[in-house]
């Protein structure tokens, strides 16, 4: 299982999702959240793929990549209990 972050890094957004991941990666060092800049080939394949219209978005995915659960637009962003609960490889 993965947690997937698709953001611009040049963008208003940046910020919000950054501090998120900081923090998660404080409270959860032994998990790896991955992260792809919109502006990328891969991120804008990732976002067709998954149908992601708003941002920034997490994806759950699991290791097959089917879609678990998807939270999109900065209104929408993920606690951090949501993202470790996805990230720790326990569904």
């Amino acid at each position: 299982m993965k947690v997937l972050v698709l953001y611009r890094q040049k963008s208003d957004h940046r910020q919000v999702v950054e501090d998120l991941l900081r923090e998660y990666r404080r409270l959860h060092p032994e998990t790896k959240i991955e992260t792809l800049d919109l502006d990328s080939r891969e991120g804008i394949a990732t976002a067709s793929l998954y149908d992601v219209t708003a941002y920034p978005s997490f994806l759950a995915l699991r290791n097959d990549g089917s879609l678990l659960q998807l939270w999109q637009g900065q209104d929408e962003m993920p606690r951090i209990d949501d993202i470790s609960y996805y990230a720790s490889d326990q569904l």
